[in-house]
């Protein structure tokens, strides 16, 4: 007999040239079979449950958007990456500049930064794509708007403002975004009844103290260090805002995130006024993806939460970071890493 009729000589228990049905096999091959069977069938549910086919990132590096230079963001971000370098200091953090809220949100989405802080203002306004992606891992502190004059101005209320060169924030700030609402909820249309101009905290206190700005919006935290420097060296004012919130909450349902509050009469030490100043606040999240590790998620979420004291040192805003609040992230849920975290830190 050749060599090849030898290898097709009857299998036992089957027909001349055919495999032998799966219930004859040994037992150990069966239940390596099986095993394969369960592996590849779990994989499957779970490339169809996890976000992207079941790809969470938990990337060494990752980008934190933050904000203009000098403004509260800014300065907050780097003082938390300071921290972070201390809880985990395998991790490499990239903060990158922006012109506010509204870009830092747009960043997250699209996959441009992991993490960023943003108003929660902006957060609702945004349905770009990766809108439905984002998550929050805290509420921070809130921003405060403020109206700032120079100290003889006429300028009494937002209505007064008609005819004036004023700094609105730049394109895709959050300061911007507010502007816009609370100019209309005052009745001036921009470029009709004043005169808007685009730039940043990092450059509207030069121009109102040379005279180029009769005025100019700012939202953030109290106290502004750079609108403190301003105060040290050119007498400035507050405006009242507080009348605008009725009207405000009129514009539109990202407006539900406004509340009244006050500007202390001590804020700015060197104008300190003689009574505390009504204005409108808005919440700030730190925000990022479901995309985003949970363990990692967690982690910076401890460091934002246990770093708080000595970042408010430096940054007073931060000091309103609470356990307690840091779970009302509406218009987000919270990211998975971060209420695993909530859960086993309960004051």
């Amino acid at each position: 007999m050749s060599a090849s009729s030898s290898d097709r000589s009857p299998a036992p228990g089957g027909r001349p040239g055919r495999r032998p049905p799966v219930g004859s096999l040994p037992r150990g091959r069966r239940a390596l079979l099986a095993a394969v069977a369960a592996a590849a069938a779990l994989a499957l549910l779970l490339w169809w449950l996890l976000p992207f086919g079941g790809r969470t990132e938990s990337p060494r590096r990752v980008v934190f958007s933050t904000g203009v230079r000098q403004g509260v963001y800014d300065r907050y971000g780097g003082l938390l990456k300071e921290y972070l370098r201390r809880d985990a200091p395998e991790l490499d953090v990239e903060l990158l500049g922006s012109r506010g809220s509204v870009e830092n949100v747009r960043r997250v989405a699209e996959g441009k930064a992991a993490f960023a802080i943003a108003a929660t203002d902006s957060v609702a306004a945004y349905h770009g794509p990766g809108a439905r992606r984002l998550r929050a891992c805290a509420r921070l502190y809130d921003d405060y708007l403020q109206l700032v004059v120079p100290k003889g101005s006429p300028v009494r209320s937002v209505r007064d403002l008609r005819g004036l060169r004023v700094g609105v924030g730049q394109t895709a700030s959050g300061v911007r975004l507010i502007t816009g609402q609370l100019t209309g909820a005052a009745g001036l249309a921009w470029d009709r009844d004043f005169t808007p101009v685009g730039v940043g905290i990092d450059r509207m206190p030069d121009m109102l103290e040379s005279g180029e700005l009769k005025a100019f919006f700012w939202s953030g935290g109290l106290p502004t260090t750079i609108v403190r420097s301003l105060a040290d060296r050119f007498p400035i004012r507050l405006v009242p805002l507080g009348d605008l919130l009725g009207p405000l909450h009129r514009q539109g349902p990202q407006a539900r995130y406004y509340r009244a509050a006050t500007v202390p009469a001590d804020v700015y030490p060197p104008i300190a006024q003689t009574r505390e100043v009504s204005t409108i606040a808005v919440p700030n999240l730190l925000v990022t993806t479901d995309r985003m590790d949970p363990g990692l998620v967690e982690t910076v979420t401890r460091t934002v939460i246990r770093s708080r004291d000595a970042i408010g040192r430096q940054v007073h805003a931060a000091q309103n970071v609470d356990l307690r609040t840091a779970v009302f992230t509406d218009p987000l849920e919270l990211h998975a890493g971060a209420a695993r975290y909530y859960r086993s830190a309960k004051p």
